[in-house]
């Protein structure tokens, strides 16, 4: 397996950064009063799925294992934190050697969660895990966010093709981010360059409105357009009157035509009536590419028209309305000190309302009903029982501070499909709903 099957990591800034300032008030107390180095156990978890959702979708693991090996502090940083009084000089020593040497377990990439799934387990000093908490979370409510919507999507377009095409609706970070975890979701493509150049995700592209415009008529557009790209090429039809556009694309391309994209109307009578001109012209294999603010509902609704493929932007950028997953990160167990023979004991927050947690070093495991089907999340505290110990959902991913568990963006996107597919059927309907399987607890 070369660098590149894993995605270009070249240019990573450090991530120490990224980070909220109370995780180094924290470690500063902590270093004071001695227990910074007592052995914990993080993990990061869902109290629930964001409304109406049926299931989550892990995304954004290799992104946190980068994260992490990232994240250290140089002299500039080191020379903020001093000159902002943000922590003391006992504490910048200790920053300025830090690194993490802790163990990560977790879901690998592409996997489905559920309310109280241990989604990521870090388990090392007191103050080492807590300085990840921000980066981590922002990266895995994010992407797990965006890669939920994605198979949503997916699950609508039913095989058709998807186009990842968000990068103009968010932050130019977030876009990459964003193709990424829509890859991992289902989609087949992007139109965001940096993305296909870090993360080796096939690439797609060919004009606008403002092309066609540019020129005198829309056959000189088109003209140049084929000249240029061959005759496989996509044309936009949609820039006067459509009828007429295709006429033309037809003429100028033959038959060959590889493409036209639709980006407004009524997509599913324009579609129908473009497949029959198309036909009817003897473009048969000319496919068909809609566009145009179109989310999972929408996608859905176009099941029936003719369409090959959809593109997708800002609904997919913005989670489809739940733009993130509202993932935390708690200590859920720790030791009276460093010492690795010492006992852990759990540890847990009991606040009143929806905010409390459960305390211990988890496991998980899916239960199978008798016809291979997922009927139920099961988290444990203590043995695992026999019958799940083939079924566990935690992989490690970091040892003694090394990631051990890199892998191909494929191989997320070809596990998240297989997980999908053992979900229930109800897990792919779009009508509102709880999860789709129970959280259970031994």
């Amino acid at each position: 397996m070369n660098s590149a099957d894993l995605g270009r990591r070249v240019g990573v800034p450090s991530t120490a950064l990224f980070t909220d300032q109370y995780e180094l008030t924290m470690v500063q107390a902590a270093l004071k009063a001695g227990t910074a180095d007592r052995r914990s156990v993080f993990e990061a978890f869902t109290r629930r799925l964001p409304e109406g959702r049926r299931y989550g979708v892990v995304a954004g693991i290799g992104r946190v294992l980068d994260a992490v090996e990232n994240f250290h502090f140089d002299d500039e940083m080191l020379t903020f934190l001093r000159e902002q009084n943000v922590v003391d000089g006992p504490t910048l020593a200790w920053l300025a050697d830090y690194s993490f040497s802790g163990d990560i377990w977790g879901y690998p990439e592409g996997e489905v969660y559920f309310p109280g799934s241990p989604i990521l387990r870090v388990e090392g000093s007191f103050a080492e895990c807590v300085l990840l908490e921000t980066v981590i979370l922002s990266i895995l409510n994010h992407d797990s966010a965006i890669a939920a919507a994605a198979s949503r999507m997916s699950a609508a377009a039913g095989g058709r093709g998807l186009i990842e095409m968000g990068a103009r609706r968010t932050h130019e970070l977030s876009a990459v981010a964003s193709a990424r975890a829509a890859y991992i979701g289902g989609f087949d493509t992007t139109s965001d360059l940096a993305a296909g150049f870090r993360y080796n995700i096939p690439t797609v592209g060919t004009s606008a409105h403002a092309f066609t415009l540019l020129h005198d008529t829309e056959r000189d557009a088109f003209r140049a357009q084929v000249d240029s790209l061959g005759r496989g090429t996509t044309l936009l039809v949609d820039t006067y009157d459509v009828t007429e556009a295709v006429r033309t694309a037809v003429e100028v391309a033959g038959t060959e035509l590889g493409a036209v994209r639709i980006d407004s109307g009524d997509l599913l009578l324009v579609a129908h009536r473009v497949r029959q001109q198309l036909d009817e012209l003897g473009a048969t294999e000319t496919k068909i590419v809609v566009t145009s603010d179109l989310d999972e509902y929408a996608i859905a609704s176009l099941a029936a028209a003719p369409v090959d493929a959809y593109g997708v932007g800002t609904q997919l950028v913005t989670g489809s309305g739940q733009p993130t997953c509202s993932m935390v990160y708690k200590l859920v167990a720790r030791a009276g000190s460093a010492d690795p023979a010492e006992p852990l004991r759990p540890v847990a927050k009991k606040s009143l309302g929806a905010k409390s947690s459960v305390g211990g070093r988890k496991w998980a495991a899916r239960r199978l009903d008798e016809n291979g089907v997922a009927e139920a999340e099961v988290v444990g505290t203590g043995a695992v029982p026999a019958e799940l110990a083939d079924r566990q959902l935690l992989v490690e991913l970091v040892k003694g501070g090394e990631a051990i568990a890199r892998e191909p963006l494929d191989a997320a996107r070809e596990r998240h499909i297989a997980a999908r597919a053992g979900l229930p059927m109800s897990a792919l309907q779009l009508s509102r709903g709880e999860p789709v399987i129970p959280t259970e607890y031994v």
